[in-house]
């Protein structure tokens, strides 16, 4: 066995191990912070939004400073942002206060981290990380579907992939701000660290459109450091490269299926096509009969050739003539020469 091979069986251990680690379920502990980084865009407009781009970085912290006995967690957050567009506008600002929220609903209690326009929302920086594949869990008031448990996350702050919880989340609203009156509808993508909770990065698209203009509205958020470690993961995701050879093999064997199934068709078809005796087989043809005999009538006597002359040579008996002594026949009755009878 190879080299890469053994490598290559190393790995899917190391992963199905790693699978198969039961974490604690999430509680937040006094102390635990993560920093953040977070950029976003709008753009790809069209309408009164045609050519229009904005950008705007934030850099923000979120810290927990105490957990009461009832689950109650009292925390403070701060970030600052910076803002331009394409017209050559800037502004930029800063922000932070306390809130608590509950370690077991996730709910806000008292306070948000600066969340405005949600009703009742859950918070986004952590999820029950004891939540199974295909469970359901909110951010804000997104619903959001576990997607995976170990998924193979780039960190970009590090440079490294590390393993993750991968949820998703799609949904509408109507937007009604700055930018104006929108339909908007959104895919989230939320990855968590699985021992923790805790978030690690997420990105997210949103599309707005009304009857005289769309655009494209886009944030993508990492951590920049954290109280929590991270377990670096290959830089591949085994699960969907998984599903991609299965998914490969169950193609592969249908064609063949289907191939065989093709022939067989075919060769019945053409076995019943074929004739019952071949073109080119010899067909036995008995002996021929003599014919019958001509009846009496039929048969003709005519010569075929003319009558053959016959010569009849006869001899004659010459005697003499007792008179004159000249040979006469025998047959005469007087000489020729004499007159004298012959006898």
């Amino acid at each position: 066995m190879s080299l890469k091979s053994y490598v290559l069986i190393a790995l899917l251990l190391s992963v199905a191990l790693f699978s198969l680690q039961v974490f604690a379920t999430f509680v937040p502990q006094q102390g635990d912070h993560f920093s953040y980084y977070e950029v976003i865009d709008v753009g790809s407009g069209t309408g009164d939004y045609s050519g229009y781009t904005d950008h705007t970085t934030v850099n923000g912290t979120e810290n927990i400073n105490e957990v009461a006995v009832d689950g109650t967690v009292s925390a403070n957050y701060s970030y600052s942002w910076s803002f331009s567009d394409n017209s050559g506008y800037a502004d930029s600002g800063s922000s932070s206060g306390n809130f608590t929220f509950s370690s077991v609903s996730f709910l806000y209690i008292n306070g948000t981290d600066d969340q405005t326009g949600y009703v009742n929302p859950s918070v986004w920086f952590c999820m029950d990380n004891s939540t199974p594949e295909d469970g359901i869990f909110y951010l804000l008031n997104t619903a959001m579907t576990v997607k995976s448990k170990n998924y193979s996350y780039y960190l970009p702050s590090e440079d490294r992939y590390v393993y993750a919880i991968f949820a998703q989340g799609k949904s509408n609203y109507q937007r009604n701000d700055d930018y104006g009156q929108f339909s908007a509808t959104y895919t989230w993508n939320t990855y968590f660290d699985p021992s923790s909770g805790y978030i690690i990065g997420y990105d997210y698209t949103e599309q707005d459109t009304n009857p005289s203009a769309e655009f494209t509205y886009t944030e993508k958020l990492y951590i920049d450091s954290a109280s929590y470690t991270l377990t670096t993961a290959p830089a591949t995701n085994i699960n969907e490269n998984l599903e991609q050879i299965v998914l490969f093999a169950v193609i592969a064997i249908i064609a063949i299926v289907i191939v065989l199934v093709l022939i067989i068709l075919y060769l019945v078809l053409r076995r019943r096509r074929l004739p019952r005796h071949p073109s080119q087989q010899p067909v036995y043809t008995p002996p021929s009969e003599p014919p019958p005999p001509p009846s009496p009538s039929d048969i003709d006597l005519t010569p075929k050739q003319p009558p053959v002359q016959q010569i009849v040579i006869k001899e004659v008996v010459k005697v003499k003539c007792r008179y004159c002594g000249g040979l006469i026949d025998s047959t005469a009755e007087t000489c020729p020469f004499c007159g004298a009878p012959r006898s």
